[in-house]
């Protein structure tokens, strides 16, 4: 299971974290982020203590979502040591996305 951000332990969990982090931006209401739910979920399993995956209700926690100007869900950020280096908006396949984070990690 994917890690909850929110609002308030966004700065501790994945600004302050050193190393990469996985940030998907999404609504319970939206239907593409649905489907790529169950990717997010995955990858935290398969990359567990070795990258931080988790999600963002942009509902529930409004001030992350303004802060990196997600308009478009759902929207995945790659952060590594707190800096976003790569953003997805969309919905994006499993693969693709490994791509992503396995650049970071090299």
């Amino acid at each position: 299971m994917a890690f909850q951000f929110t609002d308030v332990n966004f700065q501790e969990t994945a600004i302050d974290n050193q190393g990469v982090t996985v940030v998907d931006f999404w609504a319970e209401w939206c239907g593409p982020c649905r489907m790529i739910g169950p990717i997010i979920d995955q990858l935290s399993e398969e990359l567990k203590g070795k990258v931080l995956v988790g999600k963002v209700d942009v509902d529930s926690n409004p001030n992350v979502s303004t802060k990196y100007g997600v308009r478009s869900i759902p929207t995945i950020l790659i952060l590594k040591n707190g800096e976003v280096v790569d953003k997805h908006v969309g919905v994006a396949t499993k693969d693709a996305l490994l791509a992503k984070i396995n650049a970071q990690l090299s």
